[in-house]
Parts: structure tokens; sequence; C-alpha cells
């Protein structure tokens, strides 16, 4: 419960945080929202970093598993510009870490545990550009992502930790108009961001930091407004 709360406060900010950058006026513009549902490919956990103490080893890439992700955008296209479109987005997935060998600073340490990874970006604003070519409606976008991420351990002496950092999201994909107000859809995503974490999975003064970068295809069904 604690979580879809804190999903369902995050869309609210999201959406109003979007609103607050359409511009006022009587012109009539083209507005929509989708829900969306896919996958996560995502690649290696590169540059890992461990600090503790004041002291800061590399470690070796860390395997990350595929993942479902699922999520909402509400987005708009300007009437004076059509091709021209703001949009935010919400999405979450679960790339979690594998249980694989781990090296710290070139000792290697054996076979890690499994940690579950959940990463939730929200993409405040995406600038949306898109050709209109009757039915069909190729389109891309770029903006900041704002990723909320956690990362824990089950059972026994298992533990928990997150953070919060700023990356990219960028999206291409190609929209299918059924009708005016329907429409198909399916896009490829790009994220990348340094995600890090203080007192990792429950370590005090271990402060973990790693380049997150992942593939996402998602398809979804919108409604125009």
């Amino acid at each position: 419960m604690k979580r879809l709360g804190y999903g369902v406060g995050i869309c609210s900010i999201a959406v109003g945080v979007f609103c607050l950058t359409l511009p006022g006026g009587p012109a009539q513009a083209e507005m929509y929202v989708a829900g969306q549902a896919g996958a996560t490919i995502p690649q290696n956990l590169s540059s890992v970093e461990y600090s503790a103490g004041g002291v800061t080893v590399g470690g070796s890439n860390l395997a990350l598993h595929k993942s479902v992700m699922y999520g909402a955008k509400v987005g708009y296209y300007f009437d004076s510009l059509k091709w021209l479109g703001l949009e935010t987005e919400i999405f979450n997935t679960t790339p979690n870490i594998k249980q694989q060998d781990v090296s710290i600073g070139g000792v290697n340490l054996g076979t890690a545990p499994g940690i579950d990874l959940r990463v939730l970006t929200w993409a405040p604003v995406n600038v949306v550009v898109r050709y209109q070519a009757g039915a069909f409606e190729p389109y891309a976008g770029v903006g900041l992502g704002v990723f909320f991420h956690r990362a824990s351990i089950q059972g026994p002496g298992g533990g928990s930790s997150s953070g919060t950092d700023v990356g990219l999201n960028t999206q291409l994909g190609l929209r299918y108009r059924v009708t005016n107000n329907l429409s198909l859809f399916g896009e490829w995503k790009f994220n990348h961001a340094n995600l890090s974490q203080d007192d990792f999975v429950g370590a005090t003064g271990l402060k973990v930091s790693a380049d997150y970068n992942a593939h996402i295809l998602a398809f979804g069904v919108g409604y125009h407004f």
C-alpha cells in the first residue's frame, strides 16, 4: 500500500508540473493521455564505485535482469505548431541485480546474492516532435528523467536503501490513429543516469554508485482530446 500511495503521489505531482508548462489562452490544441507497458532490457551497471571512510574503490560491472515496465503519460501538441508538443510520463520497472561473482578493488569476493532493484522514472517534461502522415505519426522526444530507485535484500539479515538521481530520458516511436480520439503506439526509450545510494542495502557507511543504462520497448493506447 505504501508503494501504491507513493506512485499515485508522484503521478499527481507530474501532472501538476506538466500543466504549469501549458500556455494559457482559448486556443484549441491537442491533448492526450495514454497507458503504456512493455519490457526493460538493461545493460550492466557500469562504473561501479564503493565508498566508505573517505576511500573510494572501483568494482566489477553488475549484470541486471530484464524486467516488465508499466506506466502512463500525458501530452500536449501546440495549436500553432502541430508538430511540436510537451509530454510528462512516469513508469516503473524492476531490473533486479543478478546473483553473480563480484570483485572490488581488483579483489574477487566470490558470488554475491541477488539484490532486488526497483526504478521509478518520472520525466517531468519531454519535448516531443512528430510527423503526421495520415493515420501514422512517427515521433521522437527527449527530456530529463528523475530516477527514484530502491535496492533491497529479502530475508534474515537483509536491508534496503534508496536514492533519487537525475538523468536522461529519450523516446522514438510510431503512433497509429485508429480514430480521431483513439491511438495505438509502440516506442523505444533509452534511459541513462548515475544512481547512488548511501548505506547500501543496510550497510551503514557504505555508499555505492553506478551508471544505469536501459533500453525499453513499450506499447500503449492513447486517448486524444
